[in-house]
């Protein structure tokens, strides 16, 4: 179908690849993998012929058509999105135009009885045969329904591609490929512009596609489910991995550990030969041997190894321990103009948790997240941060507030406190600025560069809660691991909006699902998320009341009712839960009284330090610190006891439920 054959790109002085070769053949799903720079996007320009490679050649079978999908950069003005997409078609579009020229002839024609209509009605018939071998009748039910997998709601058909954003644009291109259905699709970060819905159904599709994929992405889970194969390039070569992204870690990793032993063992072995040639280097009677081993080394071809990469660990600085509730909506309303984006909306969010904020573009995952920063204002309700809460923001759009004029390393080392100053090459590194790369103007970094040093400036900051709003775009598998990490053992509250179904899984522990103007929570991880929201399209999620058995569902058989011995054991079963959570209830309670009178005194001490008369008087001043510190102190036993009363509490009321 496509073959790739000894391809060399250079930029000048620079092999990006070399003698590069695979082919592609139909139902292939390779996925191109290697590190950021390795080459992948480079590639799929290359096969796409909008780069000219400096040798080899790209060879494509007949009636073998490509559709290439890049990462962003796609802008669409003048037509609606339905035109658009349809205009996608080529064929059918240009063949519906000329059977509508040819109709309205037919209609307009003086003469139905002429050998001119007749000729007329012979090729409307042949169009119309055409049209229907190429599945044209189809032709809209086709584009709504891809249009609608990708998030259009159907009132957006008609509106013109020029009201669309960046990401919207880029739906829109994918959705002509998709309807186009190429015989080789070329897919760069694909994903990258999706919500969580959009993305199963984008994998729904994809798996069931006719043609090859070759697919660049930074998503684990995608690759593992629409792959069975792996590329990965590697210092300008390839290797070819029969398998989805995980079989290519695991045979990578086996492939690695055989390789360092063939390279010790053949270290050594020239340790050995080296050792007689040094020895007998000087004697007459050996120097036939000497010389004949100095030849058969020179012909040995070198094991090399990679140099592997150094596990990046980072902590994030210390920050002053929050109360227990970090946040309060209550009764919010949102609306831009006559759009109502949230209505009612209660919400709280206490410390420690981590959260993640999903739901459809477009239903107010981002709005909710301005409101939460308090950047966003509200036309009804309350909006509460809690005590001693140090909010940090990440979105692509802090890439904005950096400054051009100053170079990558000084941006962070601005911001940079304590010993984490000693690890900014290492941390720049870990989000993918290497070697002279940290000498860069922000000004000369593209948007990609500049979205990674607004999240490594942001992470560097003193903060208790974090709001990241796609905080994986632009970072390769290992930054995602090395961020993943960090925020596993981030100490304070974490609420992140991401399409980055195995990121998620890693760091949160709840999901906070944006839907019909308000919002929906679930208690695990974006997997168990997505379980109960199959569950709830299937129909097998039922509320309790109304369970039944699929024989009783059937025969409409009342559903039975438990026996006596039942409600005992149930009534006891309460009475033990009853006994051991009351105490512990109680226990809670208090100490959350406690806790309020503490943060109180720690406020009205704060305010006293806030006045400009506060340090006068010396004595009084130390006093008032040295209090202000026992109640501090206090505060943080008290947050570690409710910490553990609570955990004790919720482990008792899981064990009673299951």
């Amino acid at each position: 179908m496509l073959s790739v054959s000894d391809i060399t790109v250079q930029f000048g002085s620079k092999k990006l690849f070399e003698n590069l070769s695979f082919i592609v053949n139909l139902k292939d799903r390779i996925g191109l993998v290697g590190s950021n720079g390795a080459g992948k996007s480079t590639l799929l320009k290359v096969i796409n012929g909008q780069i000219d490679s400096d040798k080899g050649e790209i060879a494509v079978s007949k009636h073998t058509t490509i559709g290439y999908l890049p990462q962003d950069g796609i802008t669409f003005l003048g037509k609606t999105i339905y035109e658009e997409v349809y205009s996608g078609v080529g064929d059918i579009s240009a063949l519906k135009e000329e059977i509508d020229q040819v109709q309205l002839e037919l209609e307009t024609h003086p003469d139905h009885t002429s050998d001119d209509y007749m000729d007329l009605v012979e090729t409307y018939g042949e169009l119309q045969h055409k049209f229907e071998l190429l599945d044209g009748f189809k032709i809209k039910s086709n584009i709504e329904k891809i249009l609608e997998g990708l998030g259009f709601h159907s009132n957006d058909f008609d509106r013109l591609t020029d009201e669309f954003s960046g990401g919207w644009q880029m739906r829109i291109a994918l959705a002509k490929l998709l309807l186009k259905q190429p015989s080789v699709l070329l897919l760069d970060e694909p994903t990258n512009h999706l919500d969580i819905e959009s993305l199963i159904w984008v994998e729904s599709f994809l798996k069931s596609y006719e043609g090859a994929i070759v697919l660049v992405s930074h998503d684990r889970k995608f690759l593992d489910t629409i792959t069975n194969k792996t590329i990965e390039i590697y210092a300008g070569k390839v290797t070819l991995y029969k398998g989805n992204y995980s079989y290519y870690i695991q045979e990578r990793d086996i492939r690695k550990e055989l390789l360092f032993k063939s390279y010790e063992n053949q270290q050594k072995y020239f340790k050995q030969q080296e050792k007689f040639i040094t020895r007998f280097r000087s004697k007459a009677s050996k120097a036939t041997a000497v010389q004949s081993r100095v030849k058969m080394l020179d012909k040995i071809e070198r094991i090399e190894i990679e140099d592997e990469e150094t596990a990046i660990h980072f902590n994030f600085p210390p920050a002053t321990h929050s109360g227990r509730k970090v946040f309060e909506l209550k009764n919010v309303s949102k609306s831009y103009g006559d759009n109502l984006v949230l209505k009612g909306l209660d919400l709280e969010i206490e410390r420690g948790e981590k959260i993640g904020l999903v739901g459809v573009n477009g239903a107010g995952k981002s709005t909710l997240a301005r409101i939460i920063r308090g950047t966003e204002d509200i036309q009804e309700g309350t909006r509460k941060l809690g005590f001693q809460v140090e909010l940090e923001y990440y979105s692509q759009h802090q890439a904005d507030s950096l400054d051009p004029s100053t170079d990558v390393l000084n941006t962070l080392d601005a911001v940079a406190t304590g010993d984490v100053r000693k690890q900014l090459r290492t941390i720049l590194g870990s989000f993918l600025f290497r070697g002279d790369d940290v000498f860069k103007k922000v000004g000369v970094l593209s948007g990609g560069e500049k979205s990674r040093l607004a999240l490594a400036r942001m992470l560097l900051k003193a903060s208790n809660f974090l709001i990241l709003d796609e905080p994986t775009n632009h970072l390769d598998m290992s930054s995602k691991t090395v961020l993943m990490e960090a925020l596993r053992n981030y100490a304070g509250t974490i609420l992140i909006i991401s399409h980055d179904r195995e990121f998620l899984d890693g760091i949160v522990t709840k999901i906070i699902e944006v839907k019909d103007k308000n919002v929906k929570t679930y208690l695990g991880n974006c997997s168990y998320f997505l379980q109960k929201k199959e569950e709830e399209r299937t129909g097998l999620l039922k509320p309790k009341s109304t369970l039944k058995t699929t024989q009783q569902q059937a025969n409409g058989a009342p559903v039975p009712k438990k026996t006596k011995e039942q409600k005992r054991i149930e009534a006891e079963n309460r009475n033990k839960v009853y006994k051991v959570a009351r105490p512990l209830k109680e226990k809670i309670h208090k100490i959350e009284k406690k806790i309020k009178e503490e943060e109180e005194k720690v406020r009205l001490i704060e305010v006293l330090m806030a006045s400009a008369d506060f340090y006068k008087d010396a004595h009084k001043s130390a006093a008032k610190t040295a209090e202000y510190k026992e109640h501090k102190e206090t505060l943080a036993v008290l947050y570690a006891e409710w910490d553990t009363e609570s955990s004790k509490l919720k482990e008792i009321e899981e064990e009673i439920n299951k």
